[in-house]
């Protein structure tokens, strides 16, 4: 007898993922405009979860919903589940970092250009009327080296669209090795740190990556260098980045994400190290964008059918043994 699906979708989806679930029988509950704090006393009705970064997923919910058996992340980040409580209550996790990762790589190179040639410094000035040729000489990315920190679906993205530039590309994975080639360089962590010029982030925010960027590992850099955050905003202290750029450690700062995303409830301090940040001609903002195109709007979905169709497929099998958490690295 085929085991009995009822789906809780909390967030925005694609049409596509209910389109295929109404085609497969599957029962949802399509809630994308349910309010957060709603969610737990709603869903005690379902085995199946679905969510981008609406809710916390913490120990609390996790305890009080013994039914649950899969959780989906539409999106890349696992930070907002507690993978390790869902381990121990063998609730499987899945996420989409798959269906995102060349949206994100396309934003990485963008930013990177942006600050190689002075894109946004330039246009701000002429809309001031000033025209500054020689205070926008920029730099071609081909002639630097450009170190990759983390060479899951993203980070190899990256990897792929900077091919076609000619630049030095080196990757380093702590938990991946043999994915060197003819483009790419593995190596360890020091050699990156010693010879990059530019050095991009794309790690999932987990304790041992949590506020990795600061003054320790800036200064661990042996020349300055190009900073590219398009991970998670956790991963660094902002007032250590703020300050390296002030010194020069860092010479240019692009970041897709923010320690705190909700810019109504900035402390003072983080006000201050935004303003900051807003006022340097070296530094590129944008809203925590760079996997959300119109493209991976879709593909998010269809990977989620993928996967939970995979997995009724085991469940059916009567393998529940042999379900466990799965983390993946975007």
């Amino acid at each position: 007898m085929e085991s009995s699906i009822h789906i809780l979708i909390v967030d925005d989806v694609h049409p596509a993922l209910l389109d295929a679930l109404e085609t497969e029988g599957l029962k949802y509950d399509y809630r994308p405009d349910i309010m957060a704090s709603d969610v737990k006393q709603v869903l005690s009705d379902f085995n199946v979860l679905i969510v981008r970064s609406k809710i916390q997923a913490d120990r609390e919910m996790l305890e009080a919903n013994p039914q649950l058996e899969l959780i989906m992340r539409a999106g890349s980040g696992m930070d907002n589940i507690d993978l390790e409580v869902a381990d121990k209550l063998k609730i499987s996790c899945v996420n989409t970092p798959e269906a995102n990762c060349d949206a994100v790589g396309e934003q990485t190179v963008g930013m990177l250009l942006n600050l190689a040639h002075n894109i946004n410094k330039g246009s701000n000035e002429i809309a001031l009327g000033i025209w500054d040729r020689e205070g926008n000489r920029g730099f071609e990315i081909g002639t630097r080296t450009v170190g990759i920190i983390g060479y899951g679906n993203t980070g190899s993205a990256v990897a792929r669209k900077l091919e076609g530039f000619g630049c030095e590309i080196l990757a380093y994975d702590k938990y991946k090795e043999g994915f060197g080639n003819g483009v790419v360089q593995e190596v360890d962590l020091n050699r990156l740190l010693e010879e990059a010029d530019v050095i991009s982030f794309h790690v999932p925010l987990t304790h041992e990556t949590r506020s990795w960027i600061n003054t320790d590992f800036i200064d661990s850099v042996r020349k300055p260098f190009v900073l590219l955050n398009l991970s998670r905003g956790g991963i660094m202290k902002t007032s250590d980045v703020v300050d390296g750029l002030k010194k020069g450690k860092i010479s240019g700062f692009a970041s897709d994400v923010l320690e705190n995303e909700k810019l109504t409830s900035l402390s003072q301090i983080q006000i201050e190290e935004l303003n900051t940040l807003n006022e340097m001609n070296n530094v590129v903002l944008t809203p925590h964008v760079g996997g959300w195109t119109q493209e991976s709007y879709r593909k998010i979905s269809e990977v989620l059918v993928k996967k939970l169709l995979a997995w009724r497929h085991i469940m059916n099998k009567g393998k529940n043994a042999n379900r466990r958490n799965t983390q993946f690295v975007g």
